[in-house]
């Protein structure tokens, strides 16, 4: 760790973590040993971070999320308030895992609404969108919005996070897209660069 962080001082960090500057962690935070968190985060109040996660550059983790041994972040994942990460399948009280957990990954620019849970060993896509109470139990593609319980695709998001329109268009940034194979990709902009 570094100078450059913010560590509020009713916040705990255990020995072993690494922390990228300009990452601040507020109000009654616990960071457990081994966890890393990347440059440039936030972490509201109430967080707890589990031992040997890995968190990127640019997270945002609001208030009352608990991030288990297991989950991955990457670059620029939004966790909404209450957010619910599990690690576990089959979890006993008396019959404890020993650190056999299921992997979970959340990849770079996807959101999780406020009270979603995120049912362990599954892959959130990149720019994904999940809808506030949803509950994923599946892997979700990248740029999916899904919605429900269990969450089920209702549409598509923009880079943005804005949800696009059936032209699959988005009116806030203007960037366009086709479905090939089942996923959403970017619509070649080589015919609007040669008309100039």
């Amino acid at each position: 760790m570094t100078d450059k962080v913010y560590i509020h001082p009713t916040s705990i960090v255990d020995e072993g973590v690494e922390i990228g500057e300009g990452t601040k962690v507020w109000h009654f935070s616990h960071i457990q040993s081994g966890a890393k968190i990347g440059k440039n985060c936030s972490l509201g109040q109430n967080v707890n971070i589990s031992n040997h996660v890995i968190i990127g550059n640019g997270v945002k983790i609001q208030n009352n999320v608990s991030i288990y041994e297991g989950v991955e972040l990457e670059d620029y994942v939004f966790c909404g308030p209450s957010c619910v990460f599990t690690n576990d399948l089959t979890p006993r009280a008396r019959y404890p895992k020993n650190h056999k957990y299921e992997k979970t990954l959340i990849k770079h620019e996807a959101t999780l609404g406020a009270n979603s849970t995120i049912v362990c060993g599954h892959v959130v896509g990149e720019y994904a969108m999940v809808a506030a109470g949803a509950v994923v139990s599946k892997n979700v593609k990248p740029h999916a919005l899904m919605a429900g319980v269990p969450a089920k695709q209702i549409g598509w998001v923009c880079n943005c996070g804005q949800v696009l329109n059936k032209e699959l268009f988005c009116r806030d940034c203007g960037r366009s897209y086709i479905i090939k194979d089942g996923y959403l990709m970017a619509h070649s902009k080589l015919q609007e660069v040669s008309a100039e």
